[in-house]
């Protein structure tokens, strides 16, 4: 296995990695929407915060050499479900047509008192390691 770390998304605020390979796929830690350079809440609207969690997930899985088309799984955790259109959207925009399994449930808390959480598991070309 091998730990994944890129300054293009925010710092782990516990003990764990940003993301672990472990053969050809890659298992993102959850992202939330927090800035990279600033480690602070980019907003208090979903719009925002999901752009900013899959600007964060997208640096994570290309530090990995793998990219939202290689995603197999989702899952997203949101404050409130009627963020769910919201959230679906701007989703479906950085997946374009690919569309992996995902679950998506409603949480009663999430770090920093954010909207939405998303972590993903993906295939990487191993050639890169």
């Amino acid at each position: 296995m091998k730990a994944i770390r890129t300054q293009g998304a925010p710092v782990a605020i516990g003990p764990y990695s940003q993301a672990m390979l472990a053969g050809d796929l890659l298992f993102t830690a959850g992202q939330i929407p927090l800035d990279p350079d600033t480690n602070e809440l980019v907003s208090d609207e979903i719009h925002e915060q999901v752009e900013q969690v899959m600007l964060n997930l997208g640096n994570v899985l290309a530090a990995a050499g793998s990219g939202f088309s290689e995603v197999v799984k989702a899952t997203v955790y949101l404050k409130n479900l009627d963020h769910f259109a919201a959230m679906n959207t701007i989703y479906a925009h950085f997946l374009g047509d690919h569309k992996p399994a995902r679950a998506c449930v409603e949480v009663a808390r999430l770090p920093y008192g954010c909207l939405v959480e998303i972590d993903m598991i993906a295939k990487v070309n191993r050639e890169m390691y």
